[in-house]
Parts: structure tokens; sequence; C-alpha cells
């Protein structure tokens, strides 16, 4: 229970802070009263915890008509079509659904999380980083041309802390990786994705590092506790 409680602080906090009213990079906020917001994005995304508070923060602090809030996360998917050898089935690509969420729910706002899966834990790769930047321009092309406002997230943290205790990390130089099997420093290779997409404004209405605070809130118990540990999985 204090690992959840912990999990929900440190939601709480990146939620208050990247949603309060009037964070924007345009005249006017990018959440209003009576919006639609429709969510998308991996298992990080379809377990719906950080997507409660947010709402939460957002039904508290804007007045007027309640916004309505959509969670179309689904987990495995990614934005680049990649899976790795191991994956059980090949993982989603939003791309294949993007334009029939569009049409169906007709969103105010898109709010997008992709990354954790589209390194498919391995060893960062050029080619998968690239791959990666052209499945998130793609969301951002699609999405604008609807007309409709986007705020971007990048990829939360990686701890390899918890897995390592279990012995279900990869040292660098193994034959291939998974979910289940992953590389011991996945969260560099996650670090610059997250970096990348941080530097990209011009993609979004909003681009929202979340990698950072989560890092920095881990770090900080860390100094308490060495075996501190928000998620069991590491993400």
């Amino acid at each position: 229970m204090t690992a959840r409680r912990d999990q929900q602080k440190c939601i709480l906090a990146v939620a208050s802070v990247l949603f309060a009213p009037g964070t924007t990079l345009k005249a006017s906020p990018i959440i209003g009263p009576g919006d639609r917001i429709v969510f998308l994005g991996d298992s990080i995304t379809a377990a719906g915890h950080f997507i409660s508070y947010v709402e939460a923060h957002l039904r508290l602090q804007i007045k007027g008509d309640p916004v309505e809030v959509i969670n179309l996360g689904l987990p495995s998917e990614g934005c680049t079509g990649l899976s790795e050898p191991d994956h059980p089935f090949p993982r989603p690509n939003v791309h294949e659904r993007l334009s029939r969420v569009l049409e169906t729910t007709k969103p105010d706002v898109v709010v997008a999380c992709y990354g954790m899966n589209d390194g498919i834990y391995f060893p960062f790769s050029k080619g998968r980083f690239m791959q990666y930047q052209q499945g998130i321009r793609q969301v951002s092309r699609v999405i604008k041309r609807s007309d409709v406002r986007l705020i971007l997230l990048t990829p939360p943290a990686f701890d390899p802390l918890p897995l390592k205790l279990a012995g279900k990390l990869l040292p660098a130089g193994a034959e291939k990786y998974a979910w289940f099997a992953i590389y011991e420093g996945y969260d560099d290779v996650i670090r610059k994705y997250a970096d990348w997409l941080a530097s990209q404004r011009r993609l979004a209405d909003l681009v929202v590092d979340v990698h950072t605070p989560v890092v920095s809130y881990i770090a900080d118990k860390r100094k308490e506790n060495p075996m501190f540990v928000m998620s069991p999985d590491g993400v």
C-alpha cells in the first residue's frame, strides 16, 4: 500500500503542475469547460491511474461545464509498429486506429503518451529511434489535420531496481530482449526518447516531460530508503 500511495502522490503532483489552468504555449488555455479529452497510449494509460487524478484535478480547477474524459489506452500499443521477437503477438500500432478514434469520439483535446514499448526493451538503436520520431510526427499530423488540440506526454521512466532484484534484467550483448527480459540500461533508451520529444514543441499545443519528475521523485525517495520501489514492474 505504501508504494501505491507514493505512486498516487507522484501522479497528483505531476498532474497539478502539468494540467494547471493556463498551462499553455498560447494565449488561451488548452483545456476548457466542457471539453472532451481523449487519452491515447499503452498499458500505462489503459490502467487509468494517472488519468483519474488528472480528471479530478481538471474538474476542481476548471469552472463551468465539466470536462469529459475518455480513456482509450491500449495495452502493448506503440506508435512504430515494432515488436520484440518474443512478444506473443504483433504489438498494436496506434496509426491503425487513430483516424477511427477521432471520427468516433470527436474530441476537443487528445493526450497521447507513447515510447515505453517503442524501444521494444532492447539497447538503443538509431533505426528504432527514427521510427519513434516518425511515429510521433505522424500522430501530430493526423490530429492537427482534424483541428483537435494535442498534448504529447514523454514516456515516463523505467526503473530497473525491482526487476534487477528479481533477476529479470539482461546485460548488453544478449541475443534478444523482451518485456519480460528487459535490457538493464533501458531507461537510458527511454531518456533519449523523452529528451527528443520534450524538445519538439512545434508538434503539439503542449509537450509535457513526464520522465524527469518521475526520475527526480524516485531519486529523492531513495535518499531515505535505497530500496524504495514505486512500481513493481519498473514501469
